[in-house]
């Protein structure tokens, strides 16, 4: 059974409170807007494609 985070994309909560920046190794926060995974101290956004997080840094757009 598929449930409503999974349909719209969106990771699920409580994997969310398990990861952390792979570079930083500091908490997330989760921009629902931009759908991605925000490192504050790396100062990087990890996309999260199909529910996904994609936690490599080479994928990571850099925040200004």
């Amino acid at each position: 059974m598929v449930d409503d985070t999974e349909r719209k994309g969106r990771p699920d909560p409580k994997l969310l409170e398990l990861l952390v920046c792979p570079l930083t190794k500091t908490v997330l926060s989760y921009d629902a807007e931009r759908n991605e995974l925000v490192s504050r101290a790396a100062r990087l956004a990890y996309p999260i494609r199909n529910g996904i997080p994609i936690m490599l840094p080479s994928e990571a757009r850099e925040l200004d």
